[in-house]
């Protein structure tokens, strides 16, 4: 079994492929359902966000996992296998595991460091637990990736470029909006999924005169609405758009829809109604597929900041921090390396040391058996018992350790095929531990 990862993203792809290849939730479901169903793949998680799709999965062939997860992302993008495969990238073992990091670390980010990855990844992780797609070597690996990404964000000042693709997206609107951001300006947010909660954090932290919250579902938005810390704070249905963009200067678009929310129609009806003193309409569209219909941005008195845009202004954290989150990744990719190596040799000792008790055991009882008439105390006896594992526990110690530290090169299978042969391991007991470990991993 090994490690693949198959995926596109904002440097290998354009923004207009990301959005073709974007998956809904229901589609991101049957994806792993689908995935998971084939033939060289053990366990499996997807990475989908506005800015990558990535299937993580463990597989028993390299090149027929990579057939199967292609075909796959294919057919559930709706892009053709040849047009799409010209974007997606193969990272597999060693390399597949420092990428996931990486992604974690939010170094392969639009905005290095951005906050929001975490939080993505992690409900990835436990959305392919829920559905059963994941295992313990993935789960495993989810979790060296998750803390990897918090060590990251609390030992550097990576996060001081900019936290999020958002907070980015805020900073480029700034001029259109007078210089002074979203302070006392009127904001409307238009989706109720998390990017749009932090949508309305920060227009609340910048001091937004007002923030309406547009959804198709007005119970979600009510609970995000909730959440803000200004006043005049209120809730819209999608029906209501054409009027909230009348009365609004900054518009954050995030939704899930597969098509554009604001049509050209829909805002040029609300530029007609709106006042010219407000200045411009300035539209935020960070979802994927994208919430503006591109044309939006042809009309007068409206400025579009799209993922287009923040692709063309990548924000560069300083050179130390990203030194510093790399070491990290490298450290924590090291202790990995060496936890994953360990496991190899593990039933190899397993076996060995379940042999060695097994001869104490057997010798004890035969000592027992021939003192029995001696009057020697049960005192005496349990303590012959206790030197007797001590020692066969010291003698084992180094050859244990020393299997270990050799499980880390390359002819570890030499070193635990010899240590079988010098202690005359049954093979049969080497695999029945492997087995059980198995059936741990992957638990019916």
């Amino acid at each position: 079994m090994s490690v693949l990862v198959v995926g596109l993203s904002h440097k290998s792809a354009p923004v207009a492929m990301l959005e073709r290849a974007a998956v809904s939730r229901d589609t991101l479901t049957k994806l792993l359902s689908d995935l998971a169903c084939a033939e060289p793949v053990a366990d499996v998680f997807v990475v989908s966000t506005c800015n990558r799709l990535e299937v993580y999965a463990e597989v028993d062939r390299f090149h027929a996992g990579v057939t199967a997860v292609c075909e796959l992302l294919a057919r559930h993008c709706g892009v053709p296998e040849r047009e799409l495969a010209r974007h997606l990238y193969v990272y597999h073992q060693e390399r597949a595991v420092s990428h996931l990091l990486a992604v974690a670390c939010g170094l392969d980010s639009m905005v290095p460091g951005e906050e929001q990855i975490l939080g993505q990844l992690r409900a990835v992780i436990k959305l392919a637990g829920q559905h059963g797609t994941i295992g313990r070597t993935l789960g495993d690996l989810g979790r060296v990736a998750l803390r990897a990404g918090k060590r990251v964000r609390a030992e550097t000042g990576i996060t001081r470029a900019g936290t999020s693709l958002l907070s980015l997206a805020a900073e480029l609107a700034s001029p259109s909006l007078g210089g002074t951001g979203l302070a006392d300006r009127d904001v409307l947010v238009v989706g109720a999924g998390a990017m749009s909660a932090l949508a309305v954090t920060m227009a609340a932290r910048h001091g937004a005169a007002s923030i309406v919250v547009a959804n198709r579902t007005r119970e979600r938005a009510e609970r995000i609405a909730a959440k803000s810390a200004v006043a005049a704070t209120r809730v819209a249905e999608l029906a209501d758009l054409p009027a909230a963009l009348t009365e609004a200067d900054a518009v954050v678009c995030c939704t899930g829809a597969a098509g554009p929310v604001l049509t050209v129609d829909m805002i040029a009806e609300a530029l007609a109604s709106r006042p010219a003193a407000r200045g411009p309409l300035v539209l935020l569209d960070l979802a994927m597929p994208r919430d503006v219909e591109p044309a939006v941005a042809g009309l007068p008195g409206v400025v579009v900041i799209s993922m287009d845009t923040l692709r063309e202004h990548p924000t560069a954290a300083a050179a130390a921090d990203i030194a510093a989150a790399w070491a990290i990744l490298q450290a924590e990719l090291a202790a990995y390396r060496s936890a994953t190596d360990a496991t190899r040799v593990a039933p190899v000792v397993v076996a060995l040391r379940a042999k060695a008790a097994g001869v104490v055991d057997a010798e004890l009882t035969r000592l027992a058996g021939r003192l029995a008439g001696d009057g020697i105390s049960g005192r005496t006896l349990d303590e012959t018992a206790r030197t007797v594992r001590r020692v066969v526990d010291k003698l084992l110690h180094a050859p244990t350790v020393r299997i270990k530290e050799l499980a880390a090169s390359s002819g570890a299978e030499q070193y635990a095929a010899a240590l079988r042969d010098l202690f005359d391991l049954d093979p049969r007991a080497v695999e029945a531990v492997t087995g059980a470990a198995a059936v741990q991993r992957n638990p019916i």
